[in-house]
């Protein structure tokens, strides 16, 4: 499989100074596909507004997002919501988001809560990149 284009568009990061915790987010594109890759914890307040926004930016001049989770260590309920609305946001302007890299605990929240049902999951950012391509063809 070929490397493909990757251009990176813009970085922003968000600390939670209380406690030290934080979520980074990285945005980028690859093969004409917008990655926005996760780096920490998804849990209410900063960090949940901080990805809603970043997606809700990123929806407006792309219809095709991979949420790559790979370096996310935990997400609470609020965490949770915040992928619900965004995804259902999307579907309804048309757009898809796929998920990429989530860790065992995160596989079996989705499968405990049934959201393995909503959304379309893939092992890594190459395989969900990929699913895009075979859709268009």
């Amino acid at each position: 499989m070929s490397q493909g284009k990757r251009y990176l568009l813009n970085t922003s990061a968000r600390t939670n100074s209380e406690d030290g915790m934080d979520l980074k987010l990285e945005t980028h594109v690859t093969d004409g596909i917008t990655v926005v890759s996760c780096h920490g914890r998804i849990v209410l307040g900063e960090d949940s507004a901080a990805l809603r926004d970043t997606l809700k930016q990123v929806l407006t001049s792309s219809r095709e997002v991979v949420l790559n989770l790979s370096g996310v260590n935990y997400i609470d309920s609020s965490g949770l919501g915040t992928l619900i609305a965004v995804y259902s946001s999307a579907r309804s302007a048309g757009a898809d988001i796929k998920l990429a890299g989530l860790g065992q605990r995160l596989r079996d929240l989705l499968q405990i809560t049934k959201l393995v049902t909503v959304f379309e999951v893939y092992d890594n950012e190459q395989q969900a990149i990929a699913a895009f391509h075979r859709g268009a063809a």
